[in-house]
């Protein structure tokens, strides 16, 4: 049999497969897969893999399709030392003829004109091919490049590992849990829930997505499941659309993991209300540096707007000035972070150059560390509004506007001072659907909530407000309008 040393996760499922050989691992579009076939296909499709003439370090595309045999084709990747190339399988014909360019995989699976996963021989077993190294490039993840062209991460067995790991000490989930994914398994959040359950032994629903809220709250019963993560968007669609009915399974729910976004105030009270005995963590992290913090609402009921402490002893995090040198409590600079989870590097040489101060990745964001040493967050540096020097934070602009009440969303951008005195100033888009205030009612109320020189100079409807794949607001595509 092929060396396990090298993975934790590849590791946890072969030990699976024999001490709970019957458990049930993986749920897809109706089909149950025992541990033991799953441990059973990941080495069919390893050998499949094999034969095809692939060989360590070869990289192999996969399209992240809800579908076992992805789940198979990933781990067998894993196996023989092989790199998983993972894209979103609704990314336009631009993002993918991109990274297929950028990376020039052997193989390409589930993308049109590449193997479909159908296709898969899943017989046989993959010949011993040595030992494998811990540090040896896992995946690829690709940034969802919002500030220019994607950029490819590369993370190892132990950064991928060493996340899962982090993960689930935090939230505390266990062997006995069901846990149901809506969200896209392309990105670190989805693929890092398929990871933490794995490693754990436990129960992994892949649904479709979250749009069938009667196939979710089914599924929910049918299964008893006890997890899910969640990213704040969907929050908000199942409140929209549902009501309280989410509530019902208050009391099956063990723990419901929240990132990738901003949440209000307003919303994380609202959840912890129809979850009162739930653990509700949310977390901060990149593709980069997959979770590096965590903060539960319960226990964090007195400072919902903190983004929390560093997950694990193995992480650790600092505020460093633009010239990398650490700066102390209480002011704020670009968060940086150190852990067994930070990616080792991009792929293309030139975008690591500036992406780290010695050890401690570059997040990009300005936050800053309080007494209590929790960290909160202050903006995207390159989204930061210049105002005759003053740095201004979109963040907290939104966030007191949405605080008004009577406002559905907003985003606020950098825009010219119409004046020529300051450089930029505030604007604001608000969300037409679901505002109930108007424009200048808006603008009265605000100004007796923030500083002079933070006042949006103009307001604006907006009928949809730009985002990424993953939830986040796009402030730099509005920039200057």
């Amino acid at each position: 049999m092929c060396s396990l040393a090298h993975s934790q996760l590849l590791q946890a499922i072969y030990r699976y497969s024999v001490q709970s050989a019957d458990k049930t691992a993986i749920i897809a579009k109706g089909v149950s897969v025992s541990y033991a076939l799953l441990w059973k296909n990941i080495l069919g499709a390893a050998a499949c893999l094999q034969s095809s003439g692939l060989e360590k370090g070869d990289c192999i595309l996969l399209s992240a399709l809800k579908d076992v045999e992805f789940v198979y084709l990933y781990f067998a990747a894993h196996l023989l030392g092989l790199v998983n190339v993972i894209v979103d399988p609704t990314s336009n014909e631009e993002r993918k003829k991109y990274i297929i360019e950028t990376v020039r995989p052997k193989r390409i699976f589930g993308l049109k004109g590449g193997i479909g996963y159908s296709e898969v021989s899943l017989v046989g077993k993959p010949a011993d091919i040595g030992l494998l190294s811990a540090q040896d490039i896992a995946d690829i993840m690709f940034t969802t490049g919002t500030t220019g062209k994607p950029k490819g991460v590369l993370l190892s067995h132990a950064n991928i590992s060493g996340s899962a790991n982090n993960i689930n000490r935090y939230i505390g989930n266990t062997a006995d849990d069901v846990e149901v994914l809506g969200l896209p398994i392309c990105h670190s959040f989805g693929l890092g829930r398929l990871r933490c359950n794995m490693l754990l032994g436990a129960t992994f629903i892949l649904l479709g997505s979250f749009a069938n809220l009667k196939l979710l709250f089914n599924t929910m019963e049918q299964y008893h499941v006890t997890g899910i993560g969640m990213v704040p968007a969907v929050w908000e669609y199942i409140k929209k659309l549902s009501g309280n009915v989410f509530g019902k399974f208050a009391s099956q729910m063990s723990y419901i993991e929240i990132g990738s976004a901003a949440m209000s105030v307003e919303n994380k009270r609202l959840l912890m209300e129809m979850f009162p005995n739930t653990r509700i963590c949310m977390h901060y992290g990149l593709t980069e540096a997959s979770r590096s913090l965590f903060m539960e609402f319960h226990e964090y009921a007195d400072d919902l707007v903190t983004i929390g402490k560093p997950v694990t002893k193995e992480v650790d995090v600092k505020i460093f000035s633009d010239e990398g040198l650490e700066l102390p409590t209480g002011e704020s600079g670009e968060l940086c972070i150190k852990g067994n989870m930070v990616m080792k590097s991009y792929l293309v040489d030139g975008d690591t150059v500036d992406s780290f101060w010695g050890e401690y990745f570059r997040t990009g964001d300005y936050a800053y560390k309080s007494e209590n040493e929790n960290f909160y967050l202050v903006s995207r540096k390159k989204e930061m509004i210049n105002v005759g020097g003053k740095k201004v934070s979109p963040i907290e602009i939104e966030d007191a506007i949405i605080a008004l009440g009577g406002v559905s969303d907003c985003i606020c951008v950098a825009m010219k001072d119409p004046r020529g005195l300051v450089g930029e100033v505030p604007k604001v888009y608000v969300l037409r659907e679901g505002t109930t205030k108007s424009l200048e009612e808006i603008d009265t109320l605000l100004g007796n909530k923030i500083e002079n020189y933070k006042m949006p100079v103009k307001f604006e409807w907006i009928d949809k407000i730009p985002m990424t794949s993953s939830g986040k607001k796009q402030r730099l595509a509005l920039c200057h309008n």
